[in-house]
């Protein structure tokens, strides 16, 4: 008798450890699930040159590309092919986001308003233009921490090298591919992804 109870005892401990692993094992999925369903750009909200707030969540079931620019560097006419691809897709599905930003050699050094009539008078830039803030260092913006870190955009590390780098976020929100600075707006990596 004695026996038996000590068999039906180790059973239910058996049993018990069993449960708890595959409670926890759920757990951690459930966890891991809500990580990344998270990993997009639809969680962030910015204020745009104007003061006026912009919401990620307002892009969903488009195509973006977010790029971080400056008045005064040598790939600001980058901004041309940028609105040029802007017009030719943004009926399509596309938005590109353009985020000011005085990291590099202190490129960037006006006020919103002054980038403002920059990006209209000079390129007649049509797409939206956010407040100018830091893409690196420190103060980094929680935008950019997404962009730049695995463990929250699922995709890779990468670290800004310049201005106009570009980060391609695909219609789920979700971080799908990064750019070098150097590389066109109207290069056919970026318009086959535009296509795709």
């Amino acid at each position: 008798m004695k026996k038996f109870a000590i068999a039906a005892m180790g059973l239910t401990l058996l049993f018990s450890c069993q449960n708890q692993a595959q409670t926890k094992k759920n757990k951690t999925t459930t966890e891991t699930t809500k990580t990344m369903s998270a990993s997009n750009i639809y969680q962030f909200k910015v204020t745009d040159l104007y003061g006026k707030e912009f919401d990620f969540a307002s892009l969903k079931g488009k195509k973006v590309i977010i790029v971080n620019t400056a008045s005064k560097c040598g790939l600001t006419p980058q901004y041309k092919d940028l609105e040029v691809i802007y017009k030719e897709y943004k009926d399509k599905g596309l938005v590109i986001v353009g985020f000011p930003a005085n990291n590099f050699a202190s490129q960037e050094p006006g006020t919103s308003k002054e980038i403002a009539e920059f990006c209209e008078l000079n390129y007649g830039v049509t797409f939206p233009m956010m407040d100018k803030i830091s893409v690196k260092g420190n103060d980094m913006a929680p935008i950019y921490q997404f962009l730049t870190q695995k463990s929250k955009n699922g995709l890779q590390d990468s670290e800004v090298e310049w201005n106009f780098q570009k980060y391609l976020i695909n219609e789920n929100g979700q971080l799908e591919k990064v750019i070098s600075p150097r590389t066109l707006p109207t290069d056919p990596e970026i318009v086959n992804w535009i296509k795709a």
